[in-house]
């Protein structure tokens, strides 16, 4: 007999009232329910709300075919990092098999997507990540594109490989590897540090990229900012979530009881400034170099149409760059900086 396979998905909502019922009627019609050798529980993490998300998720829930697989959790405070901790070590279940993480305000196109990423995650044994391939609205359904938003899109994307990274949107993690650490409060780009503590074994050994990966037929779509202005501030808080990451890294590696390290921090609503003020300023001030350069690599190999969208893109990441190093200078970063 085929064991049941016990299945956990937090849906992290801060002031989501827009876009709740859209998700959760999306989610209801997932072929996962469908499955009888998997049992669902979905959460509604809403965290901190002022508005009425967690009102249209009750409606919207009672009005589901798979309602009864669907809860509420109401968290007074907010913040991201507090739902993943409260999500992951107090109310998935003790005996979930695997955990899914998905943000309120994506789409989720495909009526398979969730029992294919479990299927993805599960088909290697080594494998404990896997994510879904974010796509922006903008890609996704390109026929009204204008100059402006082809330009957004040049000077938001990355040259990351997003199979060897944490979509923190949509993602699917071994709930045993999830409940081997904690996130501190506060901290702004969650995605990374779940996908350092889980490649490194919070440090404990060089990364192994083996352990994520991703695959190229399973996405979900996201809204992509469509003001310049708007893309700049959410780039800005990437970066320097990405610089207090490394910060909190070198706390992390250099102790010999880092899941103890995380713990407290996860208990303690001043360790991030605490070790943030400390830590800063470094010799490159605030922020790290390469988030600066990180387009310029293999600059000179590329054809003359794509040099000029790496430019594009390297003279905004620039203007991110300098918003960056000023605000956190000033103490007015993402988090608790």
């Amino acid at each position: 007999m085929t064991a049941i396979q016990k299945v956990d998905l937090a849906i992290f909502a801060h002031n989501e009232e827009a876009n709740m019922r859209t998700l959760l009627t999306m989610l209801a019609k997932q072929s996962i329910f469908d499955n009888s050798n998997i049992s669902v529980r979905i959460i509604v993490l809403a965290n901190g709300c002022t508005d009425q998300t967690v009102g249209v998720a009750q409606t919207t829930i009672r009005e589901l075919p798979h309602g009864r697989h669907f809860e509420i959790c109401d968290l007074a405070i907010g913040g991201k990092s507090r739902a993943w901790n409260a999500f992951v070590h107090e109310t998935a279940r003790a005996d979930a098999d695997y955990l899914f993480f998905c943000d309120a305000d994506i789409d989720i196109p495909e009526p398979d997507t969730l029992e294919r990423l479990l299927a993805f995650v599960q088909a290697d044994p080594k494998r404990v990540i896997a994510s879904s391939k974010p796509v922006k609205d903008i890609v996704y359904a390109p026929e009204n594109l204008n100059y402006r938003d082809k330009m957004i899109a040049a000077a938001g994307g990355t040259l990351d490989n997003w199979r060897k990274a944490v979509c923190g949107q949509l993602y699917i993690m071994r709930a045993a590897t999830a409940r081997s650490f904690h996130l501190p409060i506060g901290l702004p780009v969650e995605d990374g540090f779940v996908r350092a503590m889980t490649l490194t074994d919070l440090f404990r050994h060089p990364e192994d990229l083996d352990l994520i990966d991703g695959d190229e037929t399973i996405f979900h779509v996201y809204a992509s900012e469509r003001g310049i202005r708007a893309l700049i501030r959410h780039q800005v808080r990437i970066v320097i979530g990405s610089a207090i990451n490394a910060i909190i890294f070198d706390v992390v590696r250099q102790s010999d009881k880092p899941d103890q390290v995380l713990r407290e921090a996860a208990e303690d609503d001043d360790w991030l400034a605490r070790t943030c003020k400390k830590a800063l300023p470094r010799r490159y001030g605030y922020v790290p170099v390469h988030f600066l350069t990180k387009r310029l690599g293999n600059l000179r190999a590329q054809s003359l149409k794509r040099k000029a969208i790496v430019l594009v893109g390297f003279g905004f990441d620039l203007v991110v760059y300098v918003i960056a190093q000023f605000k956190m200078a000033r103490g007015t970063g993402a988090g608790h900086w």
